[in-house]
């Protein structure tokens, strides 16, 4: 059989084995590079510098900011409370903020690939200040539906291009190995940002129920000048010739049609990503519905993130202790615990069961964007990991309003009861298909 290249920089030598140590590339500095240490003995991992590593800490920076979502902790009580939807207008209005970053989910990726990973991070922020701007003067359902579109084309923009420039950078140091550790930091200090945001969010909220947006302005305007001054390293280029409509449908059916390693990886992941997407706009109402006080929104927001960024800053290591099979077994525990928790228990301290589904969250991001990475050509890796997103967001673009209907008509805990239920049925055949290809493909390489 044919393997594809294992992404290592033109300038090192091939490695021999799977899994080889880097020291074939001791003395060889990536591009714009510079080596350093005592001659005679092999470099070590912090002695490769390189005009790109500062695209680590910036893209650590860019996340923390994207991610200080202040109103996130209270805006669907302030769709309900000041702009009057029901959860039914909710639902839909987070269905078509979806469509919005599904029409350009596929399509940004394809031109960050082209166009370069920090002009789409910078232009993202650019329509995160204009989105959040026109919120503040937002009164109704369409103008609440123009803010959302605008955001969901600043999310399809950076969707994808983050993970994709920090492999790159990591693919110039030669440093790739490590891609899940340096993803569950960046994944870290993501929800570390949004633990940030939601903190005061309901003092905020209940002193002046429009400041957390104004404050989102200057958050995106502070991730601009990040973006800006991070750098594109070289990587290989897509093939000429080629028209770009005949080049996108082409990128699409190796992701979706012929490798069944990532199509199986794509089908789990994007159910996994659903069990713990709904609670998101599920668990104010169900907290309100309980008596939880106001003030305490912010917090258990906050909590909830911090779980999501402890979970992903330590993923990679449960997955070396633990291995693949195991941890899919734990993340359909904690989706089924979770959902048991909330659908059937009740009560005001229930909405602890969510922490559950946040966990599962954090440790499963890492994991799964890695196979992702691993199996994406670098030329076209944010149009790949684009795709993922744009299989999630089509999932929720069709469940996501009679989810909303059926927790107006039933109640939020009759939804997650019956939720609980789909996710038994659906988790393991895909489990299963994910764990069966992941066998396959460890055989290929052992023949």
């Amino acid at each position: 059989m044919t393997m594809r290249s294992s992404g290592r920089p033109k300038w090192c030598a091939p490695l021999p084995v799977f899994g080889a140590k880097r020291d074939e590339c001791a003395g060889n500095p990536g591009p714009g590079g510079k080596k350093r240490g005592t001659p005679g003995r092999p470099l070590r991992s912090d002695d490769y510098v390189t005009a790109f590593h500062a695209n680590i800490s910036r893209l650590y920076a860019f996340a923390f900011l994207e991610k200080t979502l202040f109103p996130m902790a209270v805006i669907t009580l302030y769709w309900k409370d000041h702009i009057g939807l029901n959860l039914t207008e909710i639902l839909l209005l987070q269905s078509i903020f979806s469509a919005a970053a599904v029409f350009l989910e596929y399509p940004s990726g394809y031109i960050a690939d082209r166009l370069g990973y920090r002009n789409a991070l910078t232009f993202a922020s650019a329509l995160g200040i204009a989105g959040w701007g026109i919120y503040t003067a937002a009164s109704s359902f369409a103008g609440v539906l123009v803010a959302e579109v605008i955001l969901g084309i600043s999310f399809s923009f950076v969707s994808g291009s983050d993970s994709a420039l920090l492999y790159e950078t990591l693919r110039a140091e030669g440093d790739e190995l490590h891609y899940s550790r340096y993803e569950g930091r960046m994944n870290g200090f993501s929800q570390t940002g949004e633990a940030v945001g939601a903190l005061f969010a309901g003092v905020l909220y209940a002193w002046v129920p429009i400041l957390p947006f104004f404050l989102q302005i200057a958050v995106w305007a502070t991730a601009f000048p990040v973006a800006w001054t991070m750098k594109d390293p070289p990587r290989d280029k897509a093939l000429s010739g080629r028209r770009h409509l005949h080049e996108a449908l082409r990128i699409a059916r190796y992701a979706f049609v012929e490798n069944r390693r990532l199509r199986a990886t794509v089908l789990l992941n994007t159910v996994f990503g659903l069990a713990s997407f709904y609670p998101v706009w599920l668990i104010q109402p169900y907290m309100q519905q309980y008596g939880v006080p106001l003030t305490w929104f912010g917090p258990v927001w906050a909590g909830a993130n911090l779980a999501v960024a402890l979970a992903a800053v330590v993923s990679h290591r449960v997955q070396a202790h633990l291995g693949d099979r195991s941890m899919i077994a734990v993340f359909g525990a904690l989706v089924l615990a979770g959902y048991f928790g909330l659908g059937l228990i009740g009560g005001m301290f229930s909405f602890l069961f969510y922490y559950l589904l946040t966990l599962m969250r954090g440790l499963r991001a890492p994991m799964f964007l890695n196979r992702v990475q691993l199996e994406s050509p670098s030329a076209n890796r944010a149009s790949i990991l684009s795709l993922q997103t744009l299989a999630f967001r089509v999932a929720f673009i069709v469940s996501g309003p009679f989810i909303g209907k059926l927790a107006d008509r039933l109640g939020v805990q009759q939804a997650f009861h019956l939720l609980l239920y789909g996710f038994m049925i659906f988790l393991p055949p895909l489990s299963w298909l994910f764990l069966r290809n992941l066998v396959r493909n460890r055989d290929a390489f052992s023949d």
